[in-house]
């Protein structure tokens, strides 16, 4: 068999359309694309389609890639994603910003979300401001000290049963999600979605926008998600 990792492959789930897309890592040229057009679905997400959908790519991909699909991310387009915004402030500091608070600020702001969702998982994490002293910054400041440090943090959440859905549906073909990613975050970064989709799709997991915070497992060993996101401190 062909090592395939120099691969990667997403799957593009919406009620009108779904999408496979196998490309190339390093310059992400398509090696296999094939679309999915659902007519007449008055519902949210065909699941008995994708099945059909899957049934007749899964094993056509492998035998080209020559080797089993194991994982794939999913980018879905839905109406059941749910957006919460919080604020969350850090008052009487007198410390220049540093990873630490922020870190604790956003766990704190995460706590608070998972007491609001209820059978929700948070698929995307964003900084939409800093507030240094009550000023509004885009992007953190550098080597600043303040009194008072607060984040305005949206999560962007997708119900437990759908992520649930999608995973048996790809567990019958013995294929893994890897991440699971909102089509119409993804869709503000791109100017062309048939040309560059999926390309950037591959970009917001490497981190293109700065001020969204990956959630990852504790297991893992490889670099983890806030030592990436502070790098920047160094």
């Amino acid at each position: 068999m062909k090592d395939n990792l120099d691969f990667e492959i997403f799957l593009y789930l919406s009620k009108e359309k779904i999408i496979l897309s196998v490309n190339h890592k390093n310059d992400f040229k398509f090696i296999f694309k094939d679309e999915f057009i659902i007519e007449n679905n008055p519902t949210d997400l065909n699941f008995e389609k994708l099945d059909f959908f899957l049934n007749k790519n899964v094993f056509k991909v492998e035998k080209m890639l020559g080797n089993f699909i194991e994982k794939i991310n999913v980018i879905i387009e839905t109406r059941k994603f749910f957006n919460l915004q919080i604020s969350i402030k850090k008052s009487d500091y007198n410390e220049t910003i540093n990873s630490d608070i922020i870190l604790y600020l956003i766990k704190d702001a995460k706590y608070q979300c998972e007491k609001t969702i209820q059978n929700m998982q948070i698929i995307h994490v964003l900084i939409d401001n800093y507030l240094v002293d009550e000023i509004c910054y885009k992007d953190l400041p550098q080597n600043q000290k303040c009194k008072n440090f607060s984040l305005d943090i949206s999560f962007i959440c997708l119900p437990n049963e759908l992520i649930r859905y999608v995973e048996k549906t790809l567990k019958k073909f013995q294929i893994s999600v890897g991440q699971i990613l909102s089509a119409n975050y993804i869709d503000k970064f791109v100017n062309e979605r048939d040309i560059n989709f999926f390309k950037m799709t591959r970009k917001i997991i490497d981190g293109h926008n700065k001020n969204e915070v990956k959630l990852v497992d504790k297991t893992v060993e490889n670099k983890g998600f806030f030592e990436k996101f502070f790098n920047f401190f160094n």
